[in-house]
C-alpha cells in the first residue's frame, strides 16, 4: 500500500485531445483506501459545441451543460471553466496536484516526472514524433500552470513502460544515422499495460511472473508481450498507426503504398496523415463505422469483413508475441473492445487452438473474470484504468517531496 500524502486532497487526471478532455478526479490520503474515485467527466464536441458531463462512481450523473456559449474554439478557456467547477464541488478539500496522460516521451522520459519549463520544453520538442497528441497533452499542462500558480502538476508518459525492451525489439532496420536520430520503435498505451502489470502482480502473481500477452483493444489497438511484468515487445512503434488496423488507423502497411499515393495520387503529408488516421482501419475497410459494436450488429458484408480483418491481425500479433517471448502463459484482453466484446474476443481465440487455447463460451459471454475452458490455457478480462495509474504515480510523487 502506498503511504498517505501529508493530508487529505484530491488528484485531478486529465487526458486532453483535440477536440475533447477526458477527467477524473480521486480523494487521496486519510483512513482507508490510499485511492478513491470522486468523480470522473469529460468535455466533447470543443470547437463546435462544447458539452460538459460528470458522473459519480455509482454512474450518476452530476451535471451535463451545454458549453458552446464559452466555447471559442480552444480548449484552454474551457478548461479554466473545468477547475473552476472542480474546486467549487471539492469545498474546502484542496488539490493537492494534477496528473496528465502525455502519449510521447521521447527516448528521455522512463519515469512520470514533476514537470517544470524545462520539462514542457523538452515534450514541446516531441510534437513532430506524436503531431496529433502532443501539442494537447502540452497545451493542457501550460493552461493550468498559467492559471493556478503553484499547483504541481505531473506528466505521465504512454511510451515510459516500453524502456524495458531490448534493442532488437526497438530498432527498424533502417541506416543507424536515422535511428540515432530517433526514429525508433517507442510503443503506446504504456500506461494500462503497467496497470494490466499491477493488477496481475497484486491478483495472480505466479501468472505475473510468466509470459504474457495483453490485447489493449480499442478504437486505438495494440498487443504488448510481458515477461515477469516488464514489456518485451509491442506492437505499435514509431507512431500510433502500427500495428493491428484500428477504429479509424490503418495499422501496419507496406511502406510502397505510400510512395504510391505519393506518386501517383498526388497526396502529400498532410493528405497522408488524414488519411492514415482517420479513414482507414474499420471505418474505411467497412464504409460504415469505425464503431465495432456497429458492425457487429450489422449483417452487411462489409461489416463482417471488417471485423474478421481485425480480429485475424490481433490474433496474428498474439502468435509473434509469443514466440517473442519464446512461449505463451497466459492471454489478457483489455480496454473498451477486449473488455466488452464477447464475439470479438471469441473470434481472436478461435484462432489460437495452436496456442493451447480454447474459451469457456458461456463466461465468455458473461464477461466474467476468467474466460478459458478447463485445460486451456488461461484467458482473463481486465478492466483497465490509465487514470488511476497516473494518480497512484502522483500520490508516489507527492510521498517523496514530503519527505525530502
Amino acid at each position: 500500500m502506498l503511504s498517505n500524502p501529508s493530508r487529505d486532497g484530491a488528484l485531478l487526471v486529465l487526458n486532453s485531445g483535440s477536440s475533447s478532455v477526458k477527467f477524473t478526479v480521486f480523494r487521496v490520503g486519510g483512513e482507508g483506501e490510499d485511492i478513491v474515485t470522486l468523480f470522473s467527466g469529460q468535455l466533447t464536441g470543443i470547437g463546435t459545441d462544447a458539452v460538459f458531463s460528470v458522473k459519480d462512481t455509482a454512474g450518476v450523473s452530476l451535471a451535463r451543460e451545454s458549453w458552446a456559449e464559452r466555447d471559442t474554439g480552444g480548449v484552454a478557456p474551457l478548461l479554466r471553466d473545468l477547475i473552476a467547477w472542480i474546486r467549487a464541488r471539492l469545498a474546502d478539500l484542496p488539490l493537492l496536484a494534477a496528473g496528465h496522460r502525455v502519449v510521447h516521451g521521447g527516448a528521455g522520459f522512463h519515469h512520470p516526472v514533476w514537470v517544470t519549463e524545462r520539462v514542457l520544453d523538452e515534450l514541446e520538442a516531441l510534437v513532430p514524433l506524436a503531431p496529433l497528441h502532443q501539442p494537447q497533452n502540452v497545451s493542457a499542462i501550460r493552461v493550468l500552470a498559467e492559471s493556478f500558480d503553484g499547483l504541481p502538476q505531473i506528466a505521465c508518459f504512454d511510451t515510459a513502460f516500453h524502456h524495458s525492451e531490448p534493442v532488437v525489439a526497438r530498432t527498424y532496420g533502417l541506416p543507424r544515422v536515422l535511428s540515432e536520430r530517433g526514429l525508433m520503435r517507442y510503443g503506446f498505451h504504456g500506461l494500462s499495460y503497467e496497470f494490466v502489470a499491477r493488477h496481475l502482480s497484486e491478483t495472480l502473481p505466479e501468472v505475473a511472473k510468466g509470459r504474457v500477452v495483453v490485447a489493449h483493444l480499442g478504437n486505438g489497438s495494440s498487443l504488448c508481450a510481458l515477461k515477469d511484468g516488464r514489456s518485451i515487445d509491442t506492437t505499435m512503434g514509431f507512431s500510433a498507426l502500427e500495428g493491428v488496423p484500428m477504429g479509424t488507423r490503418s495499422g501496419s502497411i507496406d511502406a510502397g503504398i505510400l510512395l504510391y499515393l505519393m506518386r501517383q495520387m498526388g497526396m502529400d503529408a498532410d493528405a497522408l496523415e488524414h488519411l492514415l488516421y482517420h479513414e482507414c482501419g474499420l471505418l474505411g475497410v467497412s464504409g460504415i463505422s469505425n464503431d465495432m459494436r456497429v458492425l457487429l450488429e450489422s449483417d452487411r458484408p462489409e461489416a463482417r469483413e471488417a471485423v474478421d480483418l481485425f480480429c485475424y491481425h490481433v490474433a496474428k500479433e498474439i502468435g509473434a508475441l509469443s514466440s517473442a517471448l519464446s512461449g505463451l502463459d497466459a492471454l489478457v484482453f483489455t480496454a473498451g473492445i477486449g473488455e466488452h466484446s464477447a464475439p470479438v474476443r471469441s473470434r481472436i481465440c478461435a484462432y489460437l487452438g495452436f496456442l493451447g487455447i480454447t474459451l469457456d463460451e458461456a463466461a465468455n459471454d458473461r464477461g466474467e473474470a476468467a474466460i478459458a475452458a478447463p485445460g486451456s490455457l488461461p484467458v482473463y478480462i481486465i478492466n483497465t484504468n490509465e487514470e488511476f495509474m497516473i494518480a497512484r504515480h502522483a500520490v508516489t510523487l507527492l510521498n517523496a517531496r514530503n519527505a525530502a
